[in-house]
């Protein structure tokens, strides 16, 4: 976005971009909790490593989110998905602010529904998600809703930790989503 300075009229471009990225911090660890922690951050190597993970408060739906869903039709882009084996006419089949995972492995993508969605006589439903996809699925890949993960990598070589009083130790650590290009 851009702001003129003498009439402050404002210009925005939406980027094709969109990307993950979370601050983590843990709450005060015994030193043994710790180092389990901090050993699986250093055995990353930077952002060089790749780990799964989920939004651990919000690893269930919201909605009922029942049934076998894949995805309906290839070719998909954008920020709708097309998707069916739902339960048929479910209302709140998934909820704004529920998570799906698309994919596996280091093809793995977490997405966020954005609108309410409900699942139709024949079990399709269409989500608006966010980020949008970047590429298109495949027909019937499977969609995961429990616990929906990403692939993230850390966001810089720095980890940081602290000693805190009480022989506590706070650890704390950036991610992005990793993309493969």
């Amino acid at each position: 976005m851009t702001s003129s300075p003498f009439t402050y009229s404002q210009q925005a471009q939406a980027h094709q971009g969109q990307l993950w990225s979370v601050d983590v911090s843990y709450p005060p660890l015994v030193r043994a909790d710790a180092e389990e922690v901090l050993a699986f951050l250093l055995s990353l190597n930077g952002p060089g490593g790749s780990f799964l993970a989920g939004d651990p408060l919000a690893a269930v739906p919201r909605g009922t989110a029942t049934g076998t869903p894949v995805v309906s039709g290839d070719g998909q882009t954008g920020q709708s998905l097309v998707t069916t084996g739902w339960t048929i006419s479910t209302t709140g089949i998934l909820l704004a602010g529920d998570y799906i995972q698309l994919g596996t492995g280091t093809d793995t993508h977490l997405h966020k529904v954005l609108v309410d969605a409900d699942s139709d006589g024949a079990g399709e439903a269409t989500l608006d998600i966010w980020p949008r996809l970047r590429s298109s699925p495949a027909d019937a890949a499977a969609i995961t809703v429990a616990p929906a993960l990403g692939l993230w990598r850390l966001a810089s070589n720095a980890i940081e930790w602290n000693e805190r009083q009480a022989q506590m130790y706070g650890v704390s650590f950036g991610a992005i989503e990793y993309l493969v290009a």
